[in-house]
């Protein structure tokens, strides 16, 4: 078995091999066996549906004093429930539903976990092991399904294959480079007597993660780096995820090379840190986007060169040499070839690259970046980020979600859904630590926010937590507010409302002449011109507080920060605030897609001039 995923497992008989510590053996049943080895691998949260074929598992897990079950109301928002959990804790989330649609209601959030490399382990209910294949009642090949968007799943179809199953998929999901993992249980495994017994055998011949770098590589990436006039150091997700953020900080430091954080690396690297110069890709900083343009020299951290980041792929970054870290060797050269390739963990391919970039300037060997700065430091003042204040006084939803950022507690963690809004909130709130900022980025799955929100904040109590979403996005997943209040997980929701589909309404206004083809949310204006009424369809506030919330509505900027205060204030039950917004406000900058990124634009119609000299 390898990295990627690889199809379903049937797990064979084992015997027990000696080295391992004694155990008590148990006379249980499969579901029994299943609860038991969720406590022992140490899962203290279940987001789940219960069903038919996944029933018999629902029995001994009342019974556990170990395990809180979190009864979602829909199977995708236990699925990025437990993505949500999983980000905000670094531990493996855990999410369980019944087969057929229970099953398959689960494949956008184990897409979506796949995509940002997320450790989650999802059980699905399974029909009887006699019945597969037979299109029995809510029969689902979520195996078959799943196949491509897993990074390994399991069938089992005996009971005395659960504990070691359960074992193996939590090795994978948390080993090498993250991901989801599907265990499909047949229901008469689940109801079937065995014996149980703790720690269990584990066989995965195929499956050796490297995560030590080569030594030779890591020489010739600090070389490169201390020969380089133009570096920068790409930081991607894999650095969270590595937990390498510390020794990100000291690699920075001791080069002196600017830094930029891709989305699913806010926090990795302090936006506030002088060699920040803010995240790259589509709606990324004019400096960030140049900078990449214009190095000698990319660095790439756990980052994977994707679309959003790189424009117009064969005109990425022409003067640059690329070092490419990642721990999944599928990655490298996939999009750009790598001189300089190094498979290993991020955490220690940084802390070795710390030790021979010293070694480099002991023996004499800096680099000097004073005219790299230059030109960066001129980039940053000249195309700063920021916003204009709407000409008829009403809300801007940048201001919102910057004063949000301002007025939110320490340690506060951010999730977001998709569109304009993720856009607005990757922008103007700072994030200063890792596991802060949370999001659907390789995906970009609307809905994300809520029960991301969740989850975070289950797996989280005593933090903060906010979740950023849009009228579209909300309408997809808000019926988790009632799992929320029922549950005693008190987000906070700020709805940043302009009554479109507000991402695809800006590519109408730039891109189809204005024609706004099925992005309204509302019914329009109302016959007096005006579109107050019209973004009351729902009723955000009323259907908020229908689920037991708090909710507030904020249309006028005067009111701002007394609301969001009050939105903070309440810690009881969850808060849901209805900000009416401009419709038109739009994000930038912007590389549209499909071109290069020498073609950034700070805003509409403004083109960067960066000036003949720096263009050798």
């Amino acid at each position: 078995m390898t990295e990627q995923a690889t199809g379903a497992h049937h797990p064979q008989p084992r015997a027990r091999t000696g080295g391992q510590p004694s155990a008590t053996v148990e006379h249980v049943t499969g579901a029994q066996s299943l609860i038991r080895s969720l406590e022992e691998v140490g899962a203290d949260t279940v987001f789940g549906l219960p069903g038919g074929c996944i029933l018999p598992a629902y029995d001994p897990l009342m019974d556990s004093t170990r395990v809180r079950h979190i009864l979602v109301r829909h199977e995708q928002g236990a699925g990025h429930a437990a993505t949500g959990y999983a980000q905000a804790t670094g531990k493996v989330g855990v999410c369980m539903v019944t087969s057929g649609p229970g099953a398959t209601n689960l494949v956008t959030p184990i897409a979506d976990a796949a995509m940002d490399s997320v450790p989650m382990v999802a059980i699905t209910g399974q029909v009887a092991s006699s019945a597969i294949g037979t299109d029995a009642f809510q029969e689902a090949d979520i195996c078959g399904i799943t196949m491509p968007i897993t990074k390994h799943n399991f069938l089992v179809t005996r009971a005395e294959d659960i504990a070691h199953t359960i074992a193996e998929a939590f090795h994978i999901a948390s080993t090498g480079r993250p991901g989801p993992v599907l265990v499909d249980i047949a229901k008469d495994a689940l109801q079937a007597r065995t014996t149980f017994s703790w720690p269990p055998t584990m066989d995965l011949p195929g499956y050796r993660p490297v995560t030590k770098p080569h030594a030779k590589q890591i020489r010739e990436a600090a070389k490169l780096i201390t020969q380089s006039k133009r570096p920068v150091l790409y930081v991607g997700g894999g650095v969270l995820k590595a937990g390498a953020t510390a020794e990100l900080k000291v690699l920075a430091e001791l080069t002196g090379a600017p830094v930029t954080t891709t989305l699913m690396a806010l926090g990795a690297f302090p936006d506030s840190h002088p060699l920040h110069v803010g995240m790259p890709g589509m709606h990324g900083s004019v400096t960030a986007v140049t900078a990449l343009q214009k190095a000698d020299l990319i660095v790439a951290l756990g980052a994977r060169f994707d679309d959003r980041v790189t424009g117009k792929l064969d005109s990425f970054a022409p003067y640059a040499k690329i070092v490419h870290a990642d721990i999944d060797p599928a990655e490298i050269g996939k999009n750009r070839t790598a001189d300089v390739p190094i498979v290993g963990d991020a955490r220690e391919v940084l802390a070795d690259l710390v030790q021979a970039v010293q070694a480099e300037h002991t023996e004499g060997n800096t680099g000097d970046y004073s005219a790299w700065w230059k030109d960066l430091n001129r980039w940053r003042e000249t195309y700063p980020l920021g916003y204009d204040l709407p000409d008829d006084g009403s809300l801007s939803p940048q201001q919102v979600i910057q004063r949000i950022g301002r007025l939110a507690p320490e340690g506060t963690i951010f999730t977001a859904g998709v569109g304009q809004h993720q856009m607005w909130a990757a922008h103007f709130i700072d994030y200063e630590q890792p596991a802060t900022w949370l999001n659907s980025g390789g995906a970009g799955t609307m809905g994300y926010a809520v029960p991301a929100a969740m989850g975070a904040k289950a797996g989280a109590p005593d933090r903060t937590v906010w979740a950023i979403d849009g009228d579209g996005c909300f309408q997809m997943t808000n019926q988790e507010l009632t799992t929320c209040a029922l549950n005693n997980i008190p987000i906070k929701v700020a709805v940043i409302n302009n009554g479109a589909l507000g991402m695809v309404r800006q590519w109408q206004t730039l891109f189809y002449n204005q024609r706004y083809s099925n992005t309204v949310l509302h019914s329009g204006p109302d016959a007096d011109g005006t579109p107050a009424r019209g973004t009351r369809v729902p009723d955000f506030v009323k259907l908020s507080e229908a689920m037991g919330c708090y909710s507030i509505r904020c249309e006028d900027p005067a009111d701002l920060d007394k609301v969001i205060e009050e939105a903070n204030s309440v810690n009881d039950r969850p808060v849901v605030i209805d900000f009416i917004v401009h419709e038109d406000a739009m994000v930038w900058p912007m590389v549209a897609a499909g071109t290069s990124n020498d073609e950034v634009q700070a805003a509409r119609g403004v083109r960067p001039d960066f000036g003949d000299n720096e263009d050798d």
